[in-house]
C-alpha cells in the first residue's frame, strides 16, 4: 500500500507540471494584462510596474522565473491587491471555502445516500418516484437560480437569516450558502446510490444472505451498502475538490470571502499570480482527494488490492 501511494505521489509531479505550464501559457495568450485595466493610468508608472513584477521580461523567463517561486512555495504578489501576496490571500479565504464545502459535502452525502436507500428499498413505488422527481429537479436547477430564491424566501420575505456576508463565522451566515451548494450534490447522490443499491441488492450475495435468515437491515446495511458505496466514492473525490476550493457563484452571491470569490475577481483584472495560484491549489485538492478515493477502494471492496 504505501509503495503505491509514494508511486502515485511521485506521478502527480508531472502532472502537477503540465497543469501549471498550460494554465500560465493560456493566461498569458488571453487578451490584456494586470495593468491595462486601469483608466488613464500613466505610462511612466504602467512600465515601472510591469518591470516591478517582470511582466517585461520575455515570456519563457517569466515562465522559468514563476517556476522558481512555486518550487519554494511562494505563489508570488497579487498584482491588484498589492497589500497581500497570494499566499496571504489563501491563508484568509481557503478556510472559509473550506468550512462551506465541507459542510455542503458531508450533508449532501449523508442525506443523499439516505434519500438513495429509501428510493431503492422502495423500487417503482410512491416513496420512489417523489425521491426521483425531488433528485432531477435538483440537479436540473443550478445554484445561481436556487441562492437568489433562497436569499428572497427566507432572507428577504421570512427574515431567518441574513442575505449574505461571513458575519465571522457565525451558523446563521453559513447555512444559506451550505445548502445552496450541498442540494445538487444531494440530488446526484440520491441517484447514484439509488441505482447503486438497487443493483447491489440484486446481487447473488444478497440473495444467499436473504437465504440464511439475516435480518433486513443487516441485509442492506451489512452487506449491500458496502457495495454500493462504491459509486459514491467515486463520485466524492472529484466533488470534494470542487467543493472545498470554494464555489465561485455561492461566494460571490452570498459575498463569502473565500477562493472562488478571490479567483472571479483575479480573472476580470488580470490577476496572473492569483489565477494560477487558485488552478495549483484546484490541481492538488484534485490530486489528492483522487488519491484517498483509490485508497478507499481498497477498505470497502475486499477484492481491491494495490500490493
Amino acid at each position: 500500500m504505501l509503495r503505491y501511494v509514494l508511486r502515485r505521489l511521485l506521478t502527480a509531479i508531472p502532472t502537477l507540471f503540465v497543469i501549471v505550464t498550460i494554465s500560465f501559457f493560456l493566461m498569458r495568450v488571453a487578451p490584456g494584462g494586470p495593468f491595462n485595466q486601469e483608466k488613464g493610468l500613466n505610462p511612466v508608472i504602467k512600465a515601472n510596474l510591469e518591470r516591478v513584477y517582470h511582466l517585461d521580461e520575455p515570456l519563457w523567463k517569466q515562465y522559468f522565473l514563476y517556476l522558481g517561486s512555486l518550487l519554494r512555495g511562494d505563489f508570488g504578489p497579487s498584482y491588484n491587491l498589492p497589500d497581500f501576496t497570494v499566499g496571504e490571500l489563501f491563508r484568509i479565504g481557503l478556510p472559509v471555502s473550506i468550512q462551506i464545502g465541507a459542510s455542503a459535502l458531508t450533508l449532501a452525502l449523508i442525506l443523499g445516500s439516505a434519500l438513495g436507500i429509501v428510493a431503492a428499498l422502495n423500487q417503482n413505488k410512491g416513496a420512489d418516484y417523489a425521491v426521483i422527481a425531488t433528485a432531477t429537479a435538483g440537479s436540473t436547477i443550478p445554484t445561481f437560480v436556487i441562492a437568489p430564491l433562497f436569499q428572497l424566501l427566507f432572507a428577504l420575505t421570512l427574515k431567518w437569516l441574513p442575505v449574505g456576508g461571513w458575519g465571522d463565522g457565525a451558523l446563521v451566515n453559513k447555512i444559506g450558502p451550505i445548502v445552496t451548494l450541498a442540494l445538487p450534490q444531494i440530488a446526484i447522490v440520491a441517484r447514484l446510490m439509488r441505482g447503486s443499491m438497487i443493483e447491489s441488492l440484486r446481487s447473488h450475495h444478497i440473495r444467499t444472505a436473504r437465504a440464511l435468515g439475516l435480518s433486513d437491515y443487516s441485509v442492506v446495511i451489512r452487506h449491500a451498502l458496502r457495495g454500493a458505496l462504491l459509486p459514491i466514492i467515486s463520485y466524492a473525490g472529484p466533488a470534494a475538490a470542487a467543493l472545498l476550493t470554494g464555489s465561485i457563484i455561492v461566494e460571490t452571491i452570498f459575498q463569502i470571502p473565500g477562493v472562488g470569490r478571490y479567483f472571479v475577481d483575479a480573472a476580470l483584472n488580470r490577476d496572473y499570480t492569483l489565477v494560477m495560484g487558485t488552478v495549483v491549489v484546484i490541481a492538488i485538492f484534485t490530486i489528492v482527494f483522487n488519491l484517498i478515493v483509490d485508497l478507499l477502494y481498497a477498505i470497502v471492496d475486499p477484492r481491491v488490492r494495490y500490493d
